[in-house]
């Protein structure tokens, strides 16, 4: 099973932050990841849109590369969650910036 390397916080730049929030469909996974106090699979976030699975792996790849989420395996698939607390500390009010604007 495939094992996900995820950066420390402190080596993750702003530039990367913004990157990764910039994308709808990678926003939307952010969004949707706040708004529960749970995990979402790219199974999952696949059936709630028409986005391929591939390109979701994408996104989900590129959400880790930020610091933004975390994956780990369970059984046949892999849950992300969103690294709140640890992105927070290191760029405090970001996330809480961009999860109050609206959704477009």
């Amino acid at each position: 099973m495939t094992r996900y390397s995820h950066p420390r916080l402190n080596d993750v730049s702003l530039e990367a932050a913004l990157h990764a929030l910039a994308d709808p469909c990678r926003f939307a996974i952010v969004r949707r990841l706040a708004g529960q106090a749970g995990e979402l699979s790219c199974q999952s976030a696949a059936q709630a849109g028409a986005v391929p699975k591939s390109t979701l792996s994408n996104h989900f790849k590129i959400l880790r590369g930020a610091g933004l989420i975390r994956t780990r395996p369970a059984g046949r698939e892999y849950l992300s969650s969103l690294r709140r607390e640890e992105f927070d500390a290191r760029f405090p009010g970001l996330l809480d910036t961009v999860l109050r604007q609206p959704q477009g």
